[in-house]
């Protein structure tokens, strides 16, 4: 059979999820800046995967510190194997031994950094504990006691974020010898599909809902992740000119698309120009094309 690849390139909204360095007592999100002069603020790739493994509900890959005194780092130990953990099947590891040459598994699933579409601004939340400083006060009958005082950058989106599946490497791995089933194969990427399509971030004491509200992708003979640079959003609109513009006859006919009603100002072009259906009918879909593939291998 022809190798396939599988992308899709989703659509969310979420606010303030991804946070770096703080400057003092003010938490900076992580942002880059385009040539048009603007900020843009990112949810990364490595939190994203983070997400990710924890939702999948798979056994964790065991680890173990490589190295001597504080020069130690941090991998997957030697004896965890894709078989057992599909997290180092998806994601790839590292394993050093000393006096070999390192292990190297690359990544079998690659997803990209999710960029916001709107600008950043400089908005920030100014916060304080003034109920724990008034209950101590209280507790103690000193009212000299101070509030904690502190500013957190905030920034509400839409971000577009890609997810690309080389399929058939998934479940091998060729240095160690191992092949894993066809059927836990389709298991593991179907379930990665569930995770992906309800997927959330805790952060701050928050929970944000990172299911998508726009996704458009499938199971194709190339591996490129074509909608990666396409997508997007203007005026609640989700710009679908560029859509077309890349799509051939044989990808239109390869090609999901999903949209939740209402959510954006033109969801009935988005359903008669794209052929889009609902997000969970198009998750659906998906693995059932997963399903055929392996099952056809």
């Amino acid at each position: 059979m022809k190798s396939k690849g599988l992308t899709l390139t989703i659509l969310v909204q979420a606010s303030s999820a991804n946070y770096g360095e703080s400057l003092g007592n003010v938490a900076s999100l992580k942002k880059v800046t385009r040539g048009d002069g603007y900020q843009y603020t990112y949810i990364s790739r490595q939190a994203l995967r983070y997400n990710i493994v924890q939702q999948l509900d798979e056994p964790l890959a065991t680890l173990s510190a490589e190295g001597s005194r504080d020069k130690k780092v941090i991998q997957f130990d030697k004896d965890a194997t894709i078989e057992a953990y599909p997290e180092i099947d998806f994601f790839g590891y590292m394993k050093t031994n000393k006096g070999t040459n390192a292990h190297v598994r690359s990544a079998k699933v690659r997803l990209s950094n999710a960029i916001s579409l709107e600008p950043f601004r400089g908005d920030t939340d100014f916060l304080n504990n003034m109920g724990l400083a008034a209950r101590l006060r209280k507790a103690k009958g000193d009212n000299s006691i101070n509030n904690g005082l502190a500013q957190s950058e905030i920034h509400l989106s839409y971000y577009r974020y890609t997810v690309t599946i080389d399929l058939d490497q998934i479940g091998i791995d060729e240095a160690e010898d191992i092949q894993i089933s066809n059927q836990e194969k389709a298991r593991r990427v179907s379930k990665l599909l569930d995770v992906i399509a309800y997927l959330y971030r805790d952060i701050r004491g928050r929970r944000e809902d990172l299911k998508p509200l726009f996704v458009i992708g499938g199971v194709y003979d190339i591996k490129n992740p074509v909608f990666e640079n396409i997508v997007d959003v203007k005026n609640n609109t989700v710009l679908i000119e560029g859509i077309k513009d890349v799509m051939t006859s044989e990808l239109a006919n390869q090609t999901e698309t999903g949209v939740v009603s209402g959510k954006f100002a033109n969801t009935d072009e988005i359903k008669r120009e794209l052929h889009a259906t609902s997000v969970a009918k198009f998750f659906e879909v998906l693995k059932k094309k997963v399903a055929d593939y392996y099952e056809g291998d």
